[in-house]
């Protein structure tokens, strides 16, 4: 039975909300914007068709009072929401709360949040279906001493994480006993501030890691596919700065392997909607599962500028109970994509949050370029929410052609008034090791300084890249068949659209 969906609401701000709104708009359907004090003249707001206030200015007081957002949809008539991601996007007492008001929740069941919310519930069911674990603990530990006999039989350097973590928050990295009994305690005492439990669990730290993981799609008649993998890589303290799809070095058999594994991770929890699994992956791309993200994630952009499906419709069409719109028999991947992320941070600083008014802000345009965000110039950046400003995406026919777009987009990005990660991002984007497509989870450590910034590539700098740019090609000439192009070569629908 298909269900009809007449009035959405967005249960969230910023860039994601207008997102959402502008791709329900084009499905005919009636949009609501919630707003705090602090987001009253926001775009999301006066985007959708109607706005509902709900007071205060910190996400506590606002975006995640469950209460306040269920009275939005009553006092709007709404009668479905999407949580976009963040908030109250993974909170399974959510989504039990939305189905018991009768309300949709565009996104998985309240168990399947609830199974992959907790990581170690996660490792143990995904173990079941034959997905591999990074060696370590599959239950929580508080035992110190336990704890440390566990590091030495899988060996060091090991990785202390929280169970209801994300975010890079009470995440430790030990690589010796003579730390192991302080940096346990901290990871137990930032996993108890942030998300209210200090459990936590041993892994085995994988050196040079890529962080690689595939967007899923599953609706609710059993189906399933893998929407290809994006490489996230560059991070900073353990959060994802630039991605790009596909993965520029995996070969095709690994692709296809990747994908059946994320396939295994859906069906164990019977996922429906759009979800990503996340895997860590050696040099020799050996994966093991991370954990699963049950909603739309920031760098899903890239996944739909190399497939050409809208994955919030494609969200909203499962949720009504609709059939998925794509299988992995007829999907191709159409050239490459990067995303990089704006956050309004200061790389010369650790990469701190900084706030201020955005005194200039004119976003790049042309071929191939798409900015997905939620300011506009002379609004100021709040000190109460992420500090992300916009995510900026390129997409080519190859990988060297969006990588090139996205530095000529970067170099029209026009914003002042507070430091932003722009000029992190293209030093990044013109690193030899970035352009070999070799780089890692340990980029920003092993490459990057503030003094970068200040001045360019010298002579030796740039010879290396373009090496790095020369074997790269060469290397892909013997590998078309990782990037398949589509019949007649006819662009997306769905990006012209975007780009319009």
């Amino acid at each position: 039975m298909i269900k009809k969906i007449t009035k959405l609401l967005i249960a969230n701000r910023g860039e994601i909300a207008v997102r959402i709104i502008r791709s329900a708009h084009e499905m005919d359907i009636s949009t609501v914007s919630i707003y705090s004090d602090v987001d009253a003249q926001s775009p999301h707001v006066l985007l959708a068709n109607e706005a509902v206030g709900i007071g205060g200015s910190t996400s506590a007081e606002s975006y995640l009072d469950i209460d306040k957002i269920i009275k939005a949809c009553s006092v709007s008539g709404a009668d479905a929401i999407h949580p976009g991601y963040g908030f109250l996007s993974e909170n399974a007492d959510f989504a039990e709360r939305c189905a018991s008001e009768g309300l949709i929740f565009i996104g998985p069941s309240a168990q399947s949040i609830q199974i992959m919310g907790d990581k170690l519930s996660a490792k143990k069911k995904v173990k079941e279906f034959g997905v591999p674990l990074v060696p370590g603990t599959d239950f929580a530990i508080s035992d110190v001493q336990k704890a440390i006999k566990i590091a030495e039989k899988i060996k060091y350097p090991v990785m202390i994480k929280a169970s209801a973590g994300g975010g890079g928050k009470g995440m430790r990295v030990v690589h010796d006993s003579n730390h192991f009994d302080e940096e346990m305690k901290r990871a137990m005492s930032e996993a108890k501030n942030a998300f209210g439990s200090d459990q936590v669990f041993i892994e085995k730290f994988i050196e040079a890691p890529k962080h690689i993981e595939v967007q899923i799609v599953g609706d609710h008649h059993g189906n399933y596919a893998a929407l290809f993998e994006r490489d996230c890589s560059i991070q900073r303290r353990n959060q994802k700065v630039i991605e790009e799809a596909p993965c520029a070095l995996l070969p095709p058999k690994k692709r296809e392997e990747i994908q059946n594994l994320a396939i295994k991770v859906a069906k164990s929890c019977e996922y429906t909607g759009a979800g990503t699994v996340e895997f860590i992956a050696d040099d020799q791309f050996n994966f093991y599962f991370l954990e699963m993200n049950t909603r739309l994630q920031v760098e899903h952009p890239v996944t739909e500028e190399i497939t050409g499906i809208d994955l919030v419709k494609e969200q909203i069409n499962i949720a009504k109970g609709k059939k998925l719109s794509v299988s992995n028999e007829t999907l191709t991947i159409l050239g490459h994509s990067i995303e990089v992320r704006v956050y309004a941070e200061d790389p010369a600083n650790d990469f701190l949050p900084d706030v201020g008014t955005l005194t200039t802000y004119k976003v790049p345009k042309g071929p191939g370029v798409r900015v997905d965000d939620g300011f506009e110039q002379g609004m100021i950046i709040p000190i109460q929410y992420d500090p992300m400003i916009a995510k900026l995406i390129t997409h080519g026919k190859d990988r060297e052609e969006a990588r090139r777009r996205m530095i000529r987009a970067i170099d029209e990005y026009k914003i002042s008034g507070i430091e932003t990660t722009l000029g992190f991002c293209k030093f990044a984007l013109q690193h030899p090791e970035f352009i070999s497509g070799h780089y890692n989870t340990h980029f920003v450590e092993k490459y990057f300084s503030s003094e970068q910034l200040k001045e360019p590539l010298n002579k030796e700098e740039e010879i290396a890249a373009s090496i790095a740019v020369l074997t790269f090609l060469e290397d892909q000439i013997g590998k078309q068949e990782i990037k398949p192009k589509r019949e007649n070569n006819k662009p997306s629908a769905w990006r012209n659209r975007l780009r319009k």
